[in-house]
């Protein structure tokens, strides 16, 4: 008979952690062979900035991926109303401008036009159409002459 040979699992289990142990170290040392990112060249090591910042920098850097990772919906809602904002923001500006210069043109009419039958419609559509450029005011100049 032929004796089968028989392996001892427990030598099996610490020749795969002993190649386990060394793969990490290689996989360590491969980490730490790589280049630098630029800024960190750049700025640590060519200008020579303390090393105190670049930890710093790397604290914050971490604590701001997990702060993201934790709070995607409140960033998304802050995105989505400064889009909104942005978005409407022309057409805010456009109307406040708009009022203003419908307010300066009202004083304007009234101050040197001296016209005391108009009303207040007939005035604001005055208004309007001095900021937009018209040439009513002239008309009504020349109906007073």
């Amino acid at each position: 008979m032929n004796k089968k040979e028989t392996s001892n699992p427990k030598v099996v289990r610490n020749q795969n952690h002993e190649s386990k142990k060394m793969n990490t170290s290689e996989n360590r040392n491969k980490k730490s062979n790589n280049d630098l990112p630029w800024w960190v060249e750049f700025l640590f090591v060519q200008i020579g900035l303390p090393d105190n910042l670049l930890i710093k920098i790397l604290r914050t850097k971490k604590k701001s991926k997990e702060i993201i990772i934790n709070n995607k919906k409140l960033i998304i809602l802050i995105l989505f109303g400064l889009a909104t904002f942005s978005y409407f923001y022309p057409v805010i500006k456009h109307a406040k401008n708009k009022l203003d210069c419908e307010k300066i043109a009202k004083n304007y009419i009234i101050k040197n036009k001296n016209i005391i039958r108009i009303n207040k419609k007939e005035l604001r559509m005055l208004s309007t159409n001095f900021c937009y450029g018209g040439n009513e005011i002239n008309k009504i100049e020349n109906l007073n002459n």
